[in-house]
């Protein structure tokens, strides 16, 4: 393997080299964790570059995951490829604020890789704990829009093996007895009519699962706000955490950032359709024709979304404190957002 998958196994001269520079320009680097993502592990990497460089201060290296959990399930899902690739392929010319992507490589086991990307502190990633209204979201509906729009009903979507793997088989078999176990681990925690979201998803898993949407086009997948990036001003945002990339409903994609951030159910649906209305807007200004009515059922069903990612990943990731409570707020606010919308009704 011709590339470090930590930094640890970095040197100063493959670091410099990697950010363009000459081997000798980077005298050497200290590193800092960062962030409290499950699946993958991320570095600040403080550079001391020799007099005269015009190269980053900082960067951030993401890794693989030291757990072997989390290891496991993303070489199952094709995780560390997918996030991998959007960055070679689709994100500089995607119009879709992000970091920058300085280096790229995943090896043959699609375990192994690294990322070298752009530090875009003082930025900081949102609070998934505490939420966030609909007045700061409302860049993150933009770009979601940007998003959407890039491969809206899409040949390419097709075309690109990464983005049309199908691991739906995989979750199809592994979800009812992995909602078995969220059920037990939450059962103090969530109220019954919660849980019981989860044991009407599992009835009706083979119809969520293989419901056609409206349009078709790329999905983030885990779009909320622990995997944005906001200014220290709120006015300004940038997307992060590529791992759960795939082909699917926009209007899903936004359910679930608006499900999973609104703490407070009658704010929250009180901004359900204020949300969709502007994402709507946003794609007929990229010049996108959009079926609104459709769309909206979508929507609804998107719902659905954020708790079936809560389900499915808290049962597979590295178990911490905070991941606990975490995956609990995944799955009671969109829980609360599908009981409002009618989303079971709709399978």
């Amino acid at each position: 393997m011709s590339f470090p998958i930590s930094p640890d196994a970095m040197t100063p001269a493959w670091l410099a080299e990697a950010l363009g520079q000459q081997a000798d320009a980077l005298r050497g680097f200290t590193v800092a964790k960062v962030g409290t993502g499950q699946m993958c592990d991320s570095f600040r990497l403080t550079l001391d570059w020799a007099g005269g460089v015009d190269a980053p201060a900082s960067v951030i290296a993401k890794c693989p995951s030291h757990d072997e959990a989390s290891r496991n399930i993303a070489k199952l899902t094709g995780t560390y490829v997918k996030e991998v690739s959007w960055y070679r392929e689709l994100a500089a010319d995607s119009g879709v604020p992000g970091p920058h992507c300085h280096f790229a490589d995943i090896a043959a086991d699609d375990v192994d890789f690294i990322l070298i990307l752009s530090d875009l502190a003082p930025a900081r990633a949102g609070d998934q704990l505490a939420g966030l209204g609909l007045a700061g979201l409302r860049p993150c509906i933009d770009a979601a829009a940007r998003l959407h729009a890039l491969l809206w009903d899409d040949p390419r979507l097709a075309e690109l093996p990464w983005l049309s793997r199908d691991n739906s088989a995989l979750v199809r078999a592994l979800f009812p007895q992995l909602y078995l176990g969220f059920r037990e681990r939450y059962a103090d925690r969530l109220a019954p009519e919660l849980l019981n979201v989860g044991a009407g998803l599992v009835e009706r898993l083979d119809a969520f699962m293989g419901r056609e949407p409206a349009a078709r086009t790329i999905v983030h997948g885990d779009l909320r706000i622990d995997n944005i990036l906001f200014a220290p001003k709120g006015d300004q945002i940038w997307l992060v955490d590529w791992q759960t990339l795939g082909r699917g409903s926009g209007a899903a994609d936004l359910a679930y950032l608006v499900g999973t951030s609104i703490a407070d159910p009658a704010e929250r649906a009180a901004a359900d359709r204020p949300a969709f209305d502007q994402w709507i807007a946003r794609l007929r200004t990229a010049g996108i024709a959009t079926d609104t009515d459709a769309l909206w059922d979508d929507y609804r069903v998107g719902a659905l979304t954020g708790y079936f990612m809560a389900v499915f990943a808290s049962m597979n990731v590295e178990r911490t404190a905070r991941g606990d409570e975490m995956f609990a707020v995944m799955a009671e606010r969109p829980a609360r957002q599908a009981l409002a919308l009618g989303s079971l009704d709709l399978l």
